[in-house]
């Protein structure tokens, strides 16, 4: 467990997970505080980097996109020029929502969205096979997200 998380801080990760939205009132409630305390733990969980930020969760179906795409990327170099050259072409694509260096026979994962297959087709020949030092795409197509919230477990 890191050090300095309790119990208290735990409860405020786990609620803050579940709705970021709570006001700290809301919050302070939740894990039997008092709000300048509860303001107080939170902001040292921010600072101590345990909170990285606060994001709306959208709906990729709502905006459009009914394909979700697993690319898995083999890399002809290895180089870490390469690496980063390619990392930071991925960074201005805004279709790729997640991205994961690998290991295996694959050097990246990508999570990718798209309007439909013949979109992605489109993407993937006309975006993802020009990426610098690409050798082989991999694409594998998500039916239904059966986990889609990401909740990171506390430690005990």
């Amino acid at each position: 467990m890191p050090s300095g998380l309790d119990r208290t801080d735990k409860a405020l990760l786990s609620a803050l997970q579940v709705n970021a939205r709570l006001t700290v009132a809301e919050l302070a409630d939740s894990v039997a505080l008092t709000t300048s305390p509860c303001w107080r733990r939170v902001k040292q969980l921010e600072e101590s980097a345990m909170i990285t930020g606060y994001q709306a969760i959208l709906s990729p179906k709502a905006l459009g996109y009914g394909v979700t795409a697993f690319v898995s990327v083999m890399m002809d170099s290895h180089t870490q020029d390469t690496a980063r050259a390619f990392e930071q072409r991925l960074l201005a694509i805004p279709e790729i929502v997640a991205c994961h260096n690998v290991s295996g026979r694959y050097d990246f994962l990508l999570e990718v969205v798209a309007r439909d297959l013949e979109s992605f087709g489109e993407f993937a020949r006309e975006v993802l096979q020009t990426l610098p030092a690409v050798k082989e795409i991999y694409s594998s197509f998500s039916f239904k997200s059966v986990k889609p919230l990401r909740m990171i477990p506390l430690p005990d």
